[in-house]
């Protein structure tokens, strides 16, 4: 039977369909019968107990220029939908954060794909501190002297917004770095929040390995590579993704977070692994999915359904 499904993500009309993974899920759900609903997060509202979004019924296609059709605006409660995938892509800021509220008020007799209680309490660049044993040395301090006795400790530090997302100030400091106060004294001229560094992992330069999980299992991975005289592999920043095989480390790794992620209801996870070691668990808009399955033949976005498809059931 097929279900209703809302996708609360950011504009349809400018992404590209060959990346992005939103628009393969949603591709995956029409060819299963289900039914798509679309509304970007200022139309999310709560009314008098209510929790409704004002948006468009969704049909999508595989066409470049005409990847989709919108059918007439309209207001739902959503409590009347099957599954609600939370898939605007960050900062973590507390727009982000007041949609989670705001959905979970109505999760989980309405599915809210990732758990958006869990999606707030783990951020991408805080869950892994509960396994420090899979992450190179990491710090979150906003104090000049603690970050900059971090540095002298471990010489070679990337540093970076604690709530950034897509390679946006991420910053090598390497011990002949001479810079560090005055990225200090710009970042918190910008905001209040504190700033996260690791220990540079010299392994970056062969690629930062995206690994897909399901339901807390791993299903594939694909290396993002970084551009010629980058430090930041991410695909919105020039990095070129690849095909890979996974390693017993990568295994590990996943063996390690997968009963937490799946416990906690995060179905659709990318995590990045570096060298040996874990950096991010990815939990607000994951990535990866295209590239994955043009890789490897494999249609992560099929298990991903099969997966929401059994707690529908």
């Amino acid at each position: 039977m097929g279900l209703k499904v809302a996708l609360q993500m950011d504009p349809i009309g400018p992404i590209d369909i060959d990346a992005d993974s939103t628009f393969r899920i949603a591709l995956e759900a029409q060819a299963r019968g289900h039914s798509l609903f679309y509304y970007t997060p200022d139309r999310l509202s709560y009314r008098e107990g209510r929790v409704l979004a004002r948006g468009w019924p969704l049909e999508v296609r595989r066409e470049k220029g005409n990847h989709f059709t919108l059918g007439a605006e309209v207001e739902v409660d959503l409590a009347d939908w099957d599954v609600i995938w939370l898939r605007q892509d960050p900062p973590f800021d507390m727009g982000y954060i007041t949609t989670t509220h705001i959905l979970g008020r109505i999760h989980p007799a309405t599915l809210v794909v990732n758990d958006p209680f869990w999606v707030r309490n783990y951020p991408e660049k805080l869950l892994v501190l509960d396994f420090p044993q899979l992450t190179p040395p990491t710090l979150i301090a906003r104090d000049l002297a603690t970050i900059r006795d971090f540095k002298h400790a471990h010489g070679d530090i990337i540093l970076k917004p604690l709530y950034g997302n897509g390679g946006a100030g991420v910053f090598r400091l390497d011990p002949n770095d001479r810079n560090l106060a005055s990225l200090h004294e710009l970042f918190v001229g910008i905001n209040r929040e504190p700033l996260i560094a690791q220990k540079y992992v010299p392994a970056v330069v062969s690629g930062d390995k995206r690994i897909i999980l399901i339901d807390g299992e791993v299903v594939g991975a694909i290396n993002r590579v970084p551009a010629e005289g980058e430090t930041r592999s991410n695909m919105h920043v020039g990095g070129r993704p690849e095909k890979v095989g996974l390693t017993a480390r990568d295994r590990e790794i996943c063996a390690a977070i997968g009963p937490l992620l799946r416990e906690k209801g995060q179905i659709f996870v990318g995590i990045d692994v570096i060298g040996d070691w874990l950096t991010e668990i990815n939990v607000t808009s994951p990535t990866g999915l295209q590239e994955l399955e043009r890789f490897d033949g494999t249609n992560a976005s099929a298990l991903i359904w099969q997966a929401i498809e059994a707690r529908r059931g």
